[in-house]
């Protein structure tokens, strides 16, 4: 893996899907990044969160957990994965967006929660 090359600073630069694919140097078909764009980043972020802590002190295993997490949740989206009505209705709390949804986008039309 050449993640000796790329910093967790570089990382935490990124805003849209596609950036995180180039970053990785992963493969992915753009038409279903674009419709699920969202759901995608949405599980990234959440499957992430827990071993942020976890390899907090050893970048290169954390960048490798970083790009095998996202892997894992691509793969899911395109052997048909699509989340339940429930699961995107849970964004709504109150009648107000929650959570990345309730963010202002910023360049690139993501906010980069």
């Amino acid at each position: 893996m050449e993640n000796n090359t790329k910093s967790l600073d570089e990382f935490q630069e990124l805003t849209d899907a596609e950036e995180y694919f180039e970053f990785f140097d992963i493969d992915y078909d753009a038409s279903l990044v674009n419709v699920k764009r969202f759901h995608i980043l949405k599980e990234y972020g959440t499957l992430i969160k827990n071993g942020l802590e976890y390899f907090k002190n050893d970048e290169n295993r954390l960048l490798d957990f970083l790009k095998f997490s996202l892997l894992r949740v691509y793969g899911e989206f395109k052997n048909g994965y699509a989340p339940s009505a429930a699961q995107v209705w849970d964004m709504f709390k109150d009648g107000k967006l929650s959570g990345c949804a309730s963010c202002t986008p910023v360049e690139g039309n993501s906010c980069g929660c």
